[in-house]
């Protein structure tokens, strides 16, 4: 069983190989089509570094809400604080 098994391993291994090797010598790819595909690559890449800088920033501007929505909130208190003061007052 187990010569069956390395003998059929080895097989498929050559059938794979010639396989690949007749594909390569039949579809090479033209300097064309690599041109495109380094162009593809680089608007990638530019595209991935756009990203990076666009969630940076939208990191920026969730953390400077963060810190306005806290002032405003600092702000409430403060007129709640007034107001409550200036009732006492009246009273």
């Amino acid at each position: 069983m187990t010569k069956i098994k390395k003998l059929f391993t080895s097989g498929l291994s050559v059938i794979l190989l010639v396989g690949m090797l007749g594909l390569y010598g039949c579809g090479g790819v033209s300097e064309e089509q690599l041109a495109e595909l380094d162009a593809l690559t680089a608007e990638v890449s530019a595209l991935q570094k756009e990203v990076n800088s666009l969630k940076s920033e939208k990191t920026k501007l969730e953390r400077e809400i963060a810190e306005k929505n806290a002032k405003l909130e600092e702000c409430a208190k403060a007129k709640a604080e007034t107001q409550a003061n200036l009732q006492k007052m009246g009273k």
